[in-house]
């Protein structure tokens, strides 16, 4: 008799599929870079659009014609840098060396739902610092996001990391240095036309059986006790339930992160791509905004991490040529 099989049921490329620890992600890796420059940015999830642009891939059929493309649309207030923080090499991996805060600080009274700020002389620190260049490994802002110019209607700020990318570490010093306490836009960082990274907490979807979870067949009417069920949970050894058998749990709500995008547009007025009513269960975009090629991972509102393309490809920037972008369901 021929042997049964079949391929498993549910990928395994993510485990354990736990809920994110937060709601906006940490990034651990940044690519490498000889210019000095910002490496990252973030902004806000509003909605989709669509968009006919000027295929220009290479080997695409339908290259030099419209085609009809998805877009996201990102709300993009300018972020503000807090404080540099400068990392040193040890047995253990980096460890932070010294972080030199912007003065006005205090005088942000959203910052202070999230941070408590005690004493400190900034001279000192930078005379610190510069004094340990040589020990230095990594160079990061700490920005935070100003939610109060987008249209999301909050408060209160995230507060990450974004690396320096350059291969100078004096250079990265006085460049981040002189970043402290000023806005960063997302045109500072991105040209339009350019493929970067995009890394954000998926949509939650709660407690899900096997069936939508990892994808299984469903037993049929015959089949005894449950039908949305993967029948046995393994063989009779070993003598346990092995990890690999789809079963219920946790869906959605885990970082994701979508290698090459490509920015479509960037602006500074929110009114040309805002629909009349405005985006549902979003709002208006009151200042700068990106229109990314494709789905995005979260929902409304969520916000997304940019990185500078770790894998990027080998081809030249061009921007893309759009020819109607429709702000209509």
């Amino acid at each position: 008799m021929v042997r049964y099989s079949k391929p498993r049921a549910g990928s395994l490329a993510f485990w354990p599929r736990k809920r994110a620890k937060r709601i906006y992600p940490r990034i651990n890796s940044w690519p490498e870079s000889d210019k000095t420059k910002i490496l990252g940015f973030a902004a806000y999830k509003s909605g989709m659009v669509h968009a006919i642009i000027i295929d220009s891939k290479k080997n695409s059929p339908t290259k030099g014609e419209e085609i009809s493309v998805p877009v996201t649309v990102l709300d993009c207030p300018p972020l503000k840098v807090l404080s540099v923080r400068v990392y040193k090499e040890t047995s253990n991996g980096l460890t932070v060396l010294n972080e030199v805060f912007d003065e006005k600080i205090k005088e942000d009274k959203d910052l202070n739902r999230k941070l408590i700020i005690g004493k400190y002389n900034k001279e000192n620190i930078i005379k610190s610092i510069e004094k340990e260049l040589d020990k230095i490994k990594k160079v990061r802002i700490v920005v935070k996001t100003q939610p109060r110019k987008s249209g999301i209607g909050k408060k209160k700020p995230e507060i990450f990391e974004i690396e320096i990318g350059g291969s100078n570490i004096q250079e990265k010093w006085n460049y981040s240095k002189d970043l402290i306490g000023k806005e960063i836009n997302i045109k500072d960082i991105f040209k339009e036309g350019e493929f970067i990274d995009v890394i954000a907490i998926t949509k939650g979807k709660g407690t899900q059986g096997p069936v939508k979870r990892f994808g299984v067949k469903i037993q049929t009417r015959k089949a005894a006790g449950k039908r949305r069920h993967v029948g046995s949970l393994g063989s009779e050894t070993p003598r346990r339930v092995l990890w690999t058998v789809p079963m219920a749990g946790q869906m959605g709500f885990q970082k994701r992160t979508e290698y090459n995008k490509r920015i479509l547009k960037m602006g500074e007025d929110g009114e040309e791509i805002t629909p009349k009513s405005g985006f549902v269960n979003y709002g208006i975009i009151k200042g700068g905004y990106v229109l990314i090629e494709g789905s995005l991972p979260g929902p409304r509102k969520r916000i997304i991490r940019l990185r500078s393309a770790i894998r990027p490809y080998k081809i030249p920037i061009v921007p893309a040529e759009i020819k109607t972008l429709s702000t209509k369901p």
